[in-house]
């Protein structure tokens, strides 16, 4: 089986990696400089839209122009699988667009470069089959597990709900913190360095997946403005001016 990663970014060529360890990988990329590992054969764009299996590693918003490129220079009978951090709008387009010859599957690896450097034995990847035959959503339910991931049947919706309460939060937080240009000190907590941890590991991610997480996700919206009640309300708590009353109140005896 001859499988292709289309886009060999920072994710893409994570992931082309880790499938050839157990396939063969052909990987396609705009850019001629992006770097992959030895066992990974760069290919032009026709060579890796002749492949069994294609996997899209784009960005969430390329993703219409990429589909409506390749949908009819594919083979008739692939499989096309998605790995976007949302899982509602990829799959729409998919079913949209593709010929209804292709099997579609979703998927969304809960991890990157940075957190599977050391591995990604156990990590979790949602697996939504939308368009596809049973077995061959049983392969690569079972394959995705042979390689040691965690896999979590989830639907679209409950996906995108939930990410944007855990992925969504994370990468909005760790880009507010990165724009208080905050420094590491030597007094620093423990819960501290975590913080700056978080603005490391989702700043090294590019721009254009954070906007992407909060563009395209329909629960992010509702997640940022949860948020910016409850930072109104512990301001509220505290008290306007509560750090000056204080510092202006007589001491008593003085």
């Amino acid at each position: 089986m001859l499988v292709g990663v289309y886009g060999l970014g920072r994710f893409g060529a994570f992931w082309a990696d880790c499938l050839s360890a157990r396939h063969t990988v052909l990987g396609y990329s705009r850019n001629p400089k992006r770097k992959t590992g030895p066992s990974v054969t760069r290919v032009d764009e026709a060579t890796v839209l002749e492949c069994d299996v294609l996997f899209l590693c784009v960005a969430i918003s390329a993703l219409e122009d990429v589909l409506l490129r390749i949908r009819r220079r594919i083979s008739a009978d692939s499989v096309v699988i998605d790995t976007c951090s949302v899982k509602v709008y990829p799959i729409r387009l998919m079913d949209s667009i593709l010929p209804p010859s292709v099997s579609l599957i979703g998927t969304h690896p809960m991890f990157g470069p940075d957190s599977g450097k050391s591995g990604i034995d156990g990590l979790p990847l949602v697996f939504c089959p939308v368009r596809t035959p049973e077995e061959t959503a049983a392969f690569w339910r079972s394959e995705f597990g042979n390689m040691g991931l965690d896999v979590r049947d989830i639907g679209p919706h409950d996906h995108d709900r939930e990410a944007a309460y855990t992925q969504g939060i994370t990468h909005f937080m760790g880009r507010v913190l990165d724009d208080l240009r905050l420094e590491p000190s030597a007094i620093g907590t423990l819960g501290y360095h975590k913080l700056l941890e978080i603005i490391e590991q989702t700043c090294n991610d590019p721009f254009q997946l954070f906007l992407d997480l909060q563009r395209y996700n329909p629960y992010t919206g509702e997640m940022r403005e949860k948020l910016e009640q409850s930072i109104k309300k512990m301001q509220e708590q505290l008290g306007a001016g509560s750090e000056q009353s204080w510092l202006d109140r007589p001491i008593s005896g003085s």
